[in-house]
């Protein structure tokens, strides 16, 4: 993502980067990715299941 970036930054008198423009598209995919990080952040402590518990219980329901 980074490498597609096409923002424009705003600079001061002396050249230094103070703020950027962004597209829409660009901003929004921002504010997904902080959002999916933050779910991963909250549940990082939950326990994990394998694919093989997964597995058998979407057998088990019928969905698989």
């Amino acid at each position: 993502m980074l490498e597609d970036f096409q923002g424009q930054y705003i600079v001061d008198k002396k050249g230094r980067r103070m703020g950027v423009i962004l597209s829409i598209e660009e901003y929004e995919e921002l504010l997904e990715d902080l959002h999916d990080l933050s779910i991963v952040a909250e549940r990082r402590d939950e326990p994990t299941t394998t694919f093989e518990e997964v597995k058998k219980k979407l057998k088990k329901d019928g969905l698989l």
